[in-house]
């Protein structure tokens, strides 16, 4: 008797779409990994990132932008992140505007010199 097919199972791909889909997903690897070397430098601001994230970008972690940042590490992302209500597993697409507004004006309050 042959074994019954599940919906747990990956679904058949041709080899044509197989080959599309690691263009893409290497593809989208580099852009981000561009964006995340512009980050560092400081070509590019975390603010205006997540602000308007790119299509590639939606589902990346988080977190994983803000460890790049200058000056963060993974316990300040971490403490950020447990401030602004928002789990460490939280795409950038997947942030809702109170999250995603809130975590702004934290990193905003982080990079602004205090007032002498």
């Amino acid at each position: 008797m042959p074994p019954k097919s599940t919906s747990s199972q990956t679904p058949v791909r041709s080899p044509s779409q197989r080959m599309e889909a690691l263009q893409k997903a290497n593809a989208i690897r580099s852009e981000r990994a561009q964006l995340k070397k512009e980050l560092k430098s400081g070509e590019r601001d975390i603010i205006d990132v997540l602000q308007a994230p790119p299509e590639y970008l939606k589902t990346a972690k988080v977190i994983d932008l803000l460890l790049v940042v200058p000056k963060f590490g993974r316990v300040k992302a971490a403490r950020v992140l447990t401030r602004c209500r928002i789990s460490q597993a939280k795409t950038v697409g997947g942030l809702s505007e109170r999250q995603r507004t809130e975590l702004c004006d934290a990193l905003l309050k982080r990079s602004t010199p205090p007032a002498s």
